[in-house]
């Protein structure tokens, strides 16, 4: 229990003056309640009066400038934001029956109603898991990259038994890579404004998925990318009420009104299901584009179901490597690991930044044994065939409520582990208002952008790739390759090769092949 003890008394004051930046919700004018807060914990240890509650004590909650109603807000807010997966993860992963479920090349299919029950089951064990181990506000469900990864195109090749047996593998490695320490040693290589370009990167991605999910954001026919709403113009309710309900959750931020946040999802699902009500919007789909994004904010008169686990335990762990070679399998072991790997670390990144718990060379407390549960993550999530869990970025929002310690995480888990057997109560908040929280802690962890010496053009480039591949890619670990490799070879062509860590030539190589492994399948006849 000694690695309880994160921070020393000298490092306190800078703790708090960290957490000072987005407490209560991203005001410079609440440093002097984080410092309070730090000062009133170590007080309380220093003369041993009204000493701290075991809670308080476990978690050091008093010690990060934090208390307990931020820690259950936080936690609420977070489940909140990330609630939506127990809803989108049956639909990517399974269906209803064969003919609208991804079949894998036996013909096999899961049920989204037993995935949805093993996506709460395994989010809430890894969520708690990870809060009581590792102390950190971060909320771990099914990862969407590698969901979406695994339905349309490991399943082409392999059974679902089979894609679930690489996932666990794919965990395995990751945990080795931690407690061997060579994932800390990767971490600790990477320069620390692109640690900060990571985090606004992160920012800007989880900013971009609100404006898409709400439809704020939409693709073209055939012109530019993307547009203002349809043909530049707000067309339909749901993102109306996205953006009243951002419009509502930046006002009570702006001023500093505790549990703005959790206030402005409540208040914006509220006026969600009375806008449902009076015009009857429906589910979106090609007929009714101006529907709800994926679930309608209605109260189902259901709100108790029992959840089927039988999908637990449905893995084979080798079975892939007889069924299409050992190369083969590799190289999608190889893809899932990179993609788990780098999304993971930068997210944690990004999220300790702005939980103002990261050191000055951007790693943070407990930092081995993070990197161990996460992968851990994986290896449960393909067990349970729920695809791999892992950190997620919408953890921001809880972060932005004021979540500090893992007692969040204990609260986002246990709220998870509730939502098995009450989904129908979790689909009522709409996908457009978890959205307008997003772009909110997008919003917050732009701060960041400061730490980045931008008149260095050897560090600006880099920075700036990483910032806007991100979000114009839909995937961290792709911003965080182009940044990693465009370093290493403008600093080596700048006549800087020597301040580039031996570690980062290493993850260079990897990302040059692993964006490289389309053409090096094909010569390869995979």
């Amino acid at each position: 229990m000694a690695e309880m003890n994160i921070l020393d008394n000298a490092e306190m004051q800078t703790a708090a003056e960290k957490q000072a930046a987005l407490l209560p919700n991203g005001d410079n004018s609440a440093e002097p309640t984080a410092a309070k807060h730090t000062a009133t914990g170590l007080a309380q240890q220093g003369n041993g009066q009204k000493p701290p509650n075991f809670l308080d004590k476990f978690f050091q909650i008093s010690k990060r400038g934090s208390t307990l109603a931020r820690e259950f807000r936080g936690g609420l807010v977070t489940f909140f934001t990330m609630a939506y997966i127990v809803i989108l993860n049956p639909l990517i992963l399974g269906g209803f029956s064969a003919e609208n479920a991804p079949t894998d090349v036996a013909g096999g299919w899961l049920s989204a109603a037993q995935v949805g029950a093993v996506t709460g089951l395994t989010a809430g064990v890894m969520t708690i898991i990870f809060g009581l181990i590792a102390n950190l506000p971060f909320g771990l469900a099914a990862g969407l990259g590698i969901n979406s990864f695994l339905a349309v195109a490991v399943i082409q090749e392999v059974t679902w038994p089979e894609a679930m047996g690489l996932v666990v593998i794919n965990g395995i490695l990751i945990v080795l890579f931690g407690a061997t320490g060579a994932r800390t040693a990767i971490f600790k290589a990477v320069p620390k404004e692109l640690k900060a370009a990571i985090t606004v990167g992160i920012g800007l991605f989880i900013a971009f998925i609100g404006f898409v999910d709400s439809g704020f954001v939409r693709p073209t026919a055939g012109g530019p990318p993307v547009q203002l709403g349809n043909d530049g113009s707000i067309t339909s309710i749901p993102t109306l009420v996205f953006i009243v309900g951002l419009l509502a959750m930046g006002i009570l931020v702006a001023r500093k009104i505790q549990g703005g946040l959790l206030i402005g999802i409540v208040a914006t699902t509220v006026l969600a299901a009375v806008v449902e009500a009076i015009f009857h919007i429906g589910p979106g789909s090609a007929t009714n584009p101006g529907g709800w994004h994926l679930n309608v904010p209605i109260l189902s008169s259901q709100l108790v179901s029992v959840p089927d686990l039988s999908l637990v335990g449905q893995f084979d762990l080798f079975g892939s490597f007889a069924r299409i070679g050992g190369l083969a399998a590799t190289m999608l072991v190889f893809t899932l690991v990179f993609t788990n790997f780098f999304d993971a670390m930068g997210t944690m990144t990004g999220l300790a930044k702005s939980a103002g718990v990261a050191h000055k060379d951007g790693t943070f407390p407990k930092l081995k044994s993070a990197f161990i549960v996460e992968g851990m993550g994986a290896v449960v999530g393909g067990a349970t065939s729920g695809s791999s869990n892992t950190v997620y970025i919408d953890s921001a929002a809880g972060i932005g409520e004021g979540a500090r310690t893992g007692l969040a995480s204990v609260v986002t888990g246990l709220l998870f582990l509730g939502s098995m057997f009450f989904t129908p109560l979790t689909s009522v908040v709409p996908l457009e208002v978890a959205a307008a929280a997003l772009v909110v802690v997008g919003a917050m962890m732009m701060a960041q952008i400061r730490e980045i010496k931008f008149t260095k053009f050897s560090i600006a480039l880099p920075a700036f790739l990483t910032i806007v591949t991100m979000p114009l890619t839909y995937s961290i670990a792709n911003g965080i390759g182009v940044g990693f490799v465009s370093f290493a070879i403008i600093s080596a062509a700048s006549g800087k090769a020597k301040k580039v860590h031996p570690l980062m030539w290493v993850v260079t190589a990897g990302f040059i092949i692993y964006f490289a492994r389309g053409p090096i399948n094909a010569l390869m006849g995979i």
